[in-house]
């Protein structure tokens, strides 16, 4: 089985979508062939759990606006450590950075092909490691230590 087009329209979407929020490192997996509840996962990830709200706030909006898609379902919104958005062809995962560190679930998902994403998706990665670095440097100058 294969990833289908309308999958990877929505995966295409929420990606973009998530860039525009500026969102960390997005990546796409086509996991059809390995799981028959989905044909797509969305990775991606912020450095703070308001910025993980806002993500996911115009990955739904968007998807919803251009596509006419609603989740199935949405978990962990009250935490906003690590929210899932389940359209049934494709699964949204938003992840503050340090769950995505922890979790890391594209150890999981690696031997599954990479879905294209759109150029300000794909440019999205590394950034959650050029983050961590100036946000070590910025509190080691607070601290008055040497870099």
């Amino acid at each position: 089985m294969t990833v289908t087009d309308r999958s990877l329209e929505l995966i295409s979407t929420a990606a973009q979508a998530a860039a525009d929020k500026l969102a960390h490192d997005v990546i796409a997996y086509d996991v059809s062939d390995v799981l028959s509840i989905t044909d797509a996962f969305l990775l991606a990830s912020a450095p703070n759990d308001r910025q993980v709200k806002s993500i996911v706030d115009e990955i739904e909006e968007r998807l919803m606006k251009e596509l006419g898609a609603k989740p199935v379902r949405r978990e962990g919104d009250r935490e906003a450590r690590w929210v899932l958005l389940d359209y049934v062809d494709i699964v949204v995962h938003v992840q503050h950075s340090e769950e995505r560190v922890f979790y890391a679930l594209e150890r999981l998902w690696k031997d599954c092909p990479e879905i294209e994403l759109p150029a300000d998706a794909k440019a999205t990665r590394g950034k959650a490691q050029e983050h961590a670095k100036l946000r070590a440097e910025e509190e080691a100058a607070e601290f008055g230590e040497p870099r």
